[in-house]
């Protein structure tokens, strides 16, 4: 049975939390570390594609371009309340 979408895009936007500040993520190293997890009879790339695909257009996590291409959480904005 496989991990459904919604499942592996909060347990990325865990680890995004996680290292947050400490470590910049790639798309690749979250895709990764899924697999890692389940193992590729469970999750396919195709799955974390679509799991990363719901957090940057849920607003969750922002793609940020540091020399690379990273999946961070948004900035703060410090005029919005909150």
């Amino acid at each position: 049975m496989a991990i459904p979408i919604e499942q592996l895009a909060e347990e990325m936007y865990q680890m995004v939390v996680e290292y947050h500040g400490k470590k910049n993520l790639k798309a690749s190293d979250l895709t990764k570390a899924m697999i890692a997890k389940y193992g590729e009879d469970q999750v396919s790339k195709e799955d974390c594609k679509q799991a990363i695909r719901q957090l940057i257009d849920s607003g969750r996590c922002v793609y940020s371009y540091l020399g690379g291409s990273y999946i961070t959480l948004p900035k703060k904005d410090s005029a919005a309340p909150e």
